[in-house]
């Protein structure tokens, strides 16, 4: 028993210390209503083939809902007046197996 206690002892300080291990936060999404989706936290994004969007150290960032931005996948606020959708949190049926 000794022995595992300094096994994990030695796992867990270096996993403290080591630069490739990284403590997920949570990311949190926000459907806004009549408006864009609200992604904070920490995240990547990345395109159909993997590459990643330089969000230059950003830790909130909208993403379009309407398909009228400019500046897609984030929203630039062109959806004002033109899109609606109340915002309303429910429950999805269970998954299909």
């Amino acid at each position: 028993m000794d022995n595992f206690l300094k096994v994990v002892q030695s796992f867990t300080l270096q996993s403290l210390s080591s630069p490739k291990i990284k403590i997920m936060e949570k990311t949190k999404l926000t459907i806004n209503s009549n408006g864009s989706v609200k992604v904070e936290g920490d995240f990547e994004i990345v395109d159909a083939q993997g590459n990643v969007y330089g969000l230059q150290g950003r830790t909130i960032v909208s993403i379009c809902r309407c398909g009228r931005s400019e500046n897609k996948p984030f929203c630039d606020g062109s959806h004002k007046g033109h899109f609606e959708h109340d915002a309303q949190a429910f429950d999805l049926p269970p998954r299909k197996v």
